[in-house]
């Protein structure tokens, strides 16, 4: 089942005004994970502009359908963090809750997790 990685392009993080300002944190973020991502049938990358978490910037989310979702925030613009993000993710994929056991999550998620939502209801 296919799992989604939406990355916030509108992120900035702290102290971001004092670099080159080319383009956001988030968009940089976007680019790593959708890299990361490339050629991985169960994943799933698009981006939004604004996750309304500015206070942890760069956010993600991972979303399936009928499935756990989760909202990770804090994270830094490095192959690193866009690497365990899409670890997690194929995580998910596989997981038919979408609940991934702790002692399974990749080092770089790792106390980034800021809301988990559980499935929407399938009637009312």
């Amino acid at each position: 089942m296919t799992t989604w990685i939406t990355t916030c392009d509108t992120c900035k993080r702290a102290g971001w005004e004092e670099g080159e300002m080319r383009q956001t944190d988030g968009e940089s973020l976007a680019a790593l994970i959708e890299a990361a991502a490339t050629g991985l049938s169960d994943i799933r990358t698009r981006r939004v502009s604004c996750l309304m978490g500015c206070k942890r910037a760069c956010n993600v989310t991972i979303q399936g359908a009928d499935k756990l979702n989760y909202t990770l925030g804090e994270f830094e613009p490095t192959a690193v963090s866009a690497a365990g993000i899409v670890a997690y993710a194929m995580a998910h994929a596989s997981s038919p809750s979408g609940q991934v056991p702790y002692r399974d999550w990749p080092q770089a998620i790792k106390g980034h997790f800021v809301t988990r939502h559980p499935p929407l209801p399938k009637d009312e």
